[in-house]
């Protein structure tokens, strides 16, 4: 699979200077990471699960969550459970390529169980969602995880998901990240991504944000996102991918404030129409967001609805004026550092400082391709959604 591989490759070649690498789920957990991009939920109790599974697949979707979890009713998780064994024997009678494929569950017992109970279809599946992820918790989770990759000879990842109120709580925060921070750091080898739990987050004070507003400017949000990232997610070869937040949104409601999406870069791309679409779906919050996750140094999205997919990976192709710099930054006559002005003329580019940025830029690139010059994210938000 690919990004952008639901679009057909001429209009591909129209858009990008370098296409998105090809990958899939043996592929190495460094680039997984990077690739998941918009992740979409869905409820483990969908009686036609796995049509919706590569419905998914064709309009551009490369990892999906089957939640047991928060989307379900307590007293459904057992016919949850059966429902997704028989929707993956299914998906693996087919043949047919699907996204990479995780099962948020409740408990660790569940992992070994759902494992056992896929039988063959377990090659499917990539790994499981682990909720609620402290030490205390995280360890049994891990631990069954490993059971389960050996027992199914099956290479098995984790994505924790950072969600509890101890790590909310500023009397708790900094005990609680430092066991996640063992945890995580003993398993490396399996854990694929953290999550942050945004909305358990806001539960814990009663708030929710309104679609006029990102989670950063709910301060208690920001200010856990900041640390998170501060511990697990630095650049010196001991962080791990951390990906956005979920955004709620994805019909009309009443605004209060005045739209985010500026309408300049529609009108050069002649597309008013997608901008006005997208304001009144909500989704110009979710565009500004994705902004601010990356520039707060997170990568990929929790999404709970498939008009979420297309802006996030529209906004996480890069640029051609950030794979300028980037390859500026890292060349190799620049090992001794030293400051240039950009190819742009627009900005400094000093090498040291940026290296850690270029670097993770040109992952990002890998995974989610470089825009030819005159491409802008709403040529490639359009396409995403055209076909």
């Amino acid at each position: 699979m690919r990004h952008f591989g639901h679009i057909s490759p001429a209009a591909r070649e129209g858009l990008f200077l370098r296409q998105p690498c090809e990958f899939g789920a043996d592929s190495p957990a460094r680039m997984l990471s990077a690739a998941l991009g918009a992740t979409l939920y869905s409820p483990a109790t969908r009686p036609r699960l796995a049509d919706d599974v590569l419905k998914q697949a064709r309009r551009g979707v490369v990892s999906m969550v089957l939640c047991l979890e928060d989307s379900i009713d307590d007293s459904e998780v057992p016919d949850a459970e059966e429902n997704l064994v028989r929707q993956f024997r299914d998906l693996a009678a087919r043949g047919t390529e699907v996204p990479l494929l995780f099962v948020r569950v409740r408990e660790p017992e569940q992992i070994t169980d759902l494992a056992q109970r896929l039988g063959s279809s377990v090659r499917l599946l990539s790994g499981f969602v682990l909720p609620k992820f402290t030490e205390e918790r995280g360890i049994p989770f891990m631990e069954a995880l490993a059971k389960a990759e050996t027992a199914g000879g099956q290479r098995l990842f984790a994505m924790p998901v950072l969600e509890s109120p101890e790590l909310l709580h500023l009397e708790t925060r900094a005990a609680a990240l430092q066991g996640i921070v063992r945890t995580v750091n003993t398993y490396r080898d399996r854990v694929l991504a953290l999550r942050l739990g945004v909305t358990d987050f806001c539960s814990a004070y009663g708030l929710r944000r309104a679609p006029d507003m990102t989670a950063y400017d709910v301060q208690l949000v920001a200010a856990v996102i900041a640390d998170v990232v501060n511990v697990l997610g630095r650049s010196d070869g001991t962080g791990f991918t951390i990906t956005g937040p979920v955004w709620e949104y994805f019909r009309l409601q009443e605004r209060m404030f005045k739209p985010q999406l500026r309408r300049s870069p529609f009108l050069e791309g002649r597309a008013e129409e997608l901008r006005t679409a997208l304001i009144e779906h909500d989704l110009d919050g979710l565009l500004r967001e994705i902004e601010l996750d990356r520039a707060n140094g997170l990568l990929g999205k929790t999404c709970i609805h498939p008009s979420h997919v297309a802006p996030v990976h529209a906004l996480s192709v890069v640029s051609h004026e950030e794979f300028s710099d980037a390859q500026d930054i890292l060349r190799p006559e620049r090992g001794g550092g030293g400051v240039m002005r950009s190819a742009y003329t627009n900005k400094m580019n000093e090498v040291k400082p940026h290296r850690a940025w270029a670097e993770r830029t040109l992952q990002r690139a890998e995974v989610f391709g470089v825009a030819k010059e005159d491409v802008g994210f709403v040529d490639l938000l359009a396409a995403g959604l055209a076909e």
